[in-house]
């Protein structure tokens, strides 16, 4: 029962004791500040009299400097003054011969003087680590109180988001479905020109649905909550690949996928993961006769695992690769590679979900390397 009960008494002592500082830190009054320096030479002397009986004639300077510390620190330049003042008489009075007298030899002057000069020092010290530490105690608050109010906004952006794609949905379905409709029942009427403007109509539309489904499933990764469990990546990996297989038309791919290692996060997230990065690099090597794809993992270090995804396609320049991982950024045109651009944000936003990082190296035609993190198993 000792044993369980003893971390319960050091967090009640620690509690108090951070209450007890939050106190002394809101000394205000004069009464109150100028009452800690003389509550705090009186137990500097009440402790240094027991040890001058028993011989300890060196500790009444640290114990006095002490009290002197603890006054400047929370009470201010004031008090501290007024703790080296009584401590000088204090330590002339009780700790110097002639004892119980205040008169003071020639000798003892410099003696003295040190003492005071010490007394300033240590004083001076506390008073301007104090102050540092209340820069940094409101620096702090103000950055807890600025990520509170981010938070409030990301989830305010993210709710609008969902709702604003969600909405869009249904009128979106009557502009194709009508659409639709009307190229069935009116192709014969309709003239090269005319008939082109419908097939605009209907891709344009067709895009924005996929626009709206990609941004709902963005705003879903932000609202979702995580269930980690031990994930074997070269199993998802392995089933991600062949899912894939079926979309791109018996292209001629050399898969190479290395040893991965099993890690702890959401295999759901995980999946949309690699399903973005593989259908990625399978989309951009689509050029290359000769389509290389590899999976593999570097590196596993400080708990982390480092996984990649490497292609010989079409690559980026690596002066835009801080826009690479942007919502509708994209870095090819629409009409060489298709696509939304929320499948490399998505993908970040999982990745650092799940504690990790994740970035990536490439030139032009000369392929890509996408590279994150994930905690092991």
């Amino acid at each position: 029962m000792a044993d369980f009960a003893q971390p319960s008494t050091d967090g009640s002592a620690r509690r108090f004791l951070a209450r007890w500082d939050q106190k002394l830190h809101r000394l205000q009054t004069p009464v109150a500040r100028y009452g800690l320096a003389v509550a705090s030479v009186a137990v500097a002397v009440g402790l240094s009299l027991p040890l001058q009986y028993y011989e300890f004639r060196a500790a009444p300077v640290p114990v006095l400097t002490f009290a002197i510390a603890v006054t400047a620190w929370y009470a201010g330049n004031g008090p501290a003054v007024t703790a080296i003042v009584l401590s000088a008489l204090c330590f002339d009075y009780f700790f110097t011969e002639p004892y119980y007298s205040f008169e003071i030899t020639s000798r003892d002057l410099p003696y003295f003087f040190i003492f005071t000069i010490w007394g300033l020092i240590v004083a001076g010290f506390s008073a301007v680590r104090r102050r540092v530490e209340e820069s940094l105690r409101q620096a702090q608050e103000e950055l807890a109180k600025h990520a509170v109010d981010l938070q409030a906004a990301n989830r305010e952006l993210e709710a609008f988001a969902y709702s604003v794609s969600h909405d869009l949905r249904a009128p979106l379905r009557h502009v194709v479905g009508y659409a639709e409709l009307l190229q069935k029942h009116a192709a014969s009427a309709l003239d090269e020109k005319a008939d082109h403007y419908l097939k605009t109509i209907l891709e344009a539309a067709r895009r924005m649905g996929a626009l709206i489904d990609d941004l709902l499933g963005f705003s879903r990764i932000g609202r979702a909550e995580t269930k980690k469990v031990a994930v074997d990546l070269e199993q998802l990996v392995a089933q991600v690949v062949a899912e894939l297989a079926q979309y791109t038309g018996g292209r001629d791919i050399a898969w190479k996928i290395g040893a991965l290692p099993s890690c702890h996060g959401d295999r759901a997230m995980l999946r949309m993961v690699f399903v973005n990065l593989l259908s990625n690099a399978a989309k951009f090597t689509r050029t290359q006769p000769q389509a290389k794809i590899e999976i593999g993992c570097s590196r596993q270090e400080n708990n982390q695992i480092k996984i990649f995804v490497r292609d010989n396609g079409a690559g980026f320049d690596m002066r835009h690769v801080n826009k690479l991982f942007g919502v509708f950024q994209r870095l090819h045109l629409a009409e060489e590679f298709e696509g939304t651009g929320i499948g490399l944000a998505t993908v970040q936003r999982i990745v650092h979900r799940h504690g990790g990082t994740c970035w990536a190296e490439g030139a032009v035609d000369q392929g890509a390397t996408f590279y994150f993190t994930l905690p092991k198993a």
